[in-house]
C-alpha cells in the first residue's frame, strides 16, 4: 500500500508566497517606492494645498493607481520570468493552490498600501498646520475612503488576472499603463466612446467608488469592467497556468 502525501497547508503556501513577493529584488524595490512616493507626494502636496487630510491622503492614490498593479504582475509573473515554476510546482503540483496564495499578498498589501497613507497623512497634516499657523481639516469622506481602498485592490486584481493570462510582466505592465491613454482616446470618439469607457474602463467605471457617491448603475457598470478586465481575463489566466507546460 502506497503513502499518500499529506498536502501542503495552504497557510504554508501563503507564507511562502508572502515571504516571495517581498524577498525578491523587485519586491523590494517596488514597496520602497512606493513607501518614499507615498511619503513625497503627500508632503509635497501639503505644501501646496495646505492641511486637508482627506486631500493629502488621496495624493497617494496618483503612484498606488500605477506601481500597486504592477506588483501583482510582477507576483504571478516572477515565478516563469525567473524559471523557478518547475520547483514549485513540483513541490506543490495542484497549480491553482499555488496561485491562489500568490494572489492574496498583492491584494492585502494595497489595504496596507492605504492604512500606511493614513498614517502618513496624519504628521504632515499637522506639520503643515503648525508650520502656516492655520487650522487643519481633519474630516473624513468615509465612504470615499472605502471607495477608494476597494478602487486600490481592483486595481491589484486587474494586475494579477493581466499577469496570468500574459505570463509576460513586460507585456501585462504596457498594458495595464497605457490603458489609461488608450481609453481617454476612446473617450474622444463621441457619444458612442464615451459609453464604451463607462463600461469598459475600470478606472472610468470606479471614479463615482473613489467619490463615495456610487448608485445602482455605477455598480453595474462597475461589475461589467471588472468582469471584463478581471474575472475573464484571471480564469483564462488560471486556465493556461494549469495546462502550460513547464520547463
Amino acid at each position: 500500500m502506497t503513502a499518500t502525501a499529506a498536502p501542503i497547508p495552504f497557510p504554508r503556501l501563503l507564507a511562502v508566497e508572502t515571504r516571495k513577493l517581498f524577498d525578491t529584488r523587485s519586491g523590494k524595490v517596488m514597496t520602497a517606492i512606493l513607501a518614499a512616493l507615498t511619503v513625497a507626494a503627500i508632503a509635497a502636496r501639503g505644501l501646496v494645498a495646505g492641511p486637508d487630510y482627506q486631500l493629502l491622503l488621496g495624493t497617494a492614490g496618483i503612484g498606488y493607481g500605477t506601481l500597486l498593479p504592477v506588483l501583482g504582475i510582477l507576483t504571478v509573473t516572477g515565478e516563469w520570468s525567473h524559471r523557478t515554476a518547475l520547483t514549485t510546482f513540483a513541490l506543490e503540483p495542484r497549480r491553482w493552490r499555488v496561485m491562489a496564495a500568490k494572489c492574496v499578498p498583492p491584494l492585502v498589501t494595497a489595504v496596507v498600501a492605504v492604512a500606511f497613507a493614513m498614517l502618513v497623512a496624519v504628521p504632515v497634516t499637522a506639520m503643515i498646520a503648525g508650520v502656516e499657523g492655520v487650522a487643519a481639516s481633519w474630516e473624513i469622506d468615509v465612504a470615499a475612503l472605502l471607495g477608494w481602498t476597494v478602487s486600490c485592490v481592483l486595481g491589484v486584481a486587474m494586475g494579477l488576472a493581466l499577469g496570468l493570462l500574459l505570463l509576460n510582466a513586460p507585456a501585462a505592465i504596457v498594458i495595464t499603463l497605457t490603458s489609461t491613454l488608450v481609453w481617454s482616446t476612446v473617450r474622444l470618439l463621441g457619444d458612442v466612446g464615451a459609453t464604451l469607457a463607462e463600461w469598459l474602463d475600470l478606472n472610468t467605471a470606479a471614479t463615482p467608488l473613489m467619490d463615495g457617491e456610487l448608485t445602482g448603475g455605477d455598480a453595474l457598470r462597475l461589475a461589467v469592467a471588472a468582469t471584463f478586465w478581471i474575472v475573464l481575463p484571471g480564469v483564462a489566466g488560471m486556465i493556461r497556468v494549469a495546462r502550460k507546460e513547464v520547463t
